[in-house]
């Protein structure tokens, strides 16, 4: 199949989706440290309770779940899974560092990247499994939707478990763990590992020939979508560089507007 077609056929509405999941995460990261961070008293949408219990679990689910959509259609997957890991363990040396030089508190123990690097590493096993045992592709799918709805809903009531181990170990488990130091951008296996299984299921079940549900979309669509399609294409750098870059913009702007 030519590049072209390729192009053609490329799951664009997964891109845009993941694209609009970015931009609402990023709007909230600059939001948190203008806030928290600068100290304006601004942006209170951050302490609602509508917000983090409606508005942020939808830029989460989005991210997450159709990373797992995307994972289905993937050829390499033990590479992908390896560049997460590869970008995760960067990540959290370079964190690890800037905390105990500077003292911000910007320490990643547990995020996003690992969430996902596990799902893909997990989906890469299951679909070695299935080929070699030849095992039906519907079962796979039962088994995987089951499992996912099971970690969401153990996710959902894991907070019971607060403080019952003082061990790391449980940490990306879900947790809450006594003298663990400040966070940022925490995010455990119990419920989003489920929400990627749940992503997983809907790309073997929806994107079966691995192509665009949404042929023919239209000039004003097409030149409306493709912006917020490169961001959700690039999502990996962007993830990565978007906090430090938009931290030494806002302290370059505060630092000439409090002169």
């Amino acid at each position: 199949m030519s590049g072209k077609r390729l192009s053609k056929d490329r799951a664009w509405e997964l891109d845009f989706l993941r694209g609009i999941a970015i931009l609402m995460m990023v709007f909230m990261h600059m939001s948190w440290d203008v806030r928290y961070e600068f100290g304006v008293d601004t942006f209170t949408y951050l302490y609602k309770g509508w917000f983090w219990s409606f508005i942020h679990p939808v830029i989460v689910v989005l991210f997450v779940s159709i990373s797992g959509v995307c994972c289905t259609l993937s050829r390499n997957n033990v590479k992908r899974g390896l560049k997460l890991l590869a970008a995760t363990v960067v990540m959290y040396a370079t964190t690890f560092i800037i905390y105990k030089v500077t003292g911000i508190e910007c320490l990643i123990l547990f995020n996003v990247l690992a969430v996902l690097t596990c799902g893909i590493f997990l989906y890469a096993l299951i679909a070695f499994l299935e080929n070699k045992t030849k095992a039906n592709p519907n079962v796979t799918n039962l088994i995987m939707g089951l499992a996912g709805l099971y970690i969401v809903i153990v996710g959902c009531n894991i907070h019971y478990m607060d403080n019952a181990s003082d061990s790391l170990f449980f940490l990306p488990v879900g947790f809450d763990i006594a003298g663990t130091p400040p966070m940022a951008d925490y995010m455990p296996l119990f419920p989003w590992l489920g929400v990627f299984l749940i992503g997983c299921v809907i790309g073997r079940t929806c994107y079966k020939d691995k192509k665009t549900l949404f042929a023919g979309k239209g000039k004003v669509m097409t030149a409306v979508a493709r912006p917020v399609e490169f961001i959700g294409r690039h999502s990996l750098i962007i993830y990565l560089v978007h906090q430090p870059v938009i931290y030494a913009l806002l302290y370059v702007i505060f630092l000439l507007v409090r002169r």
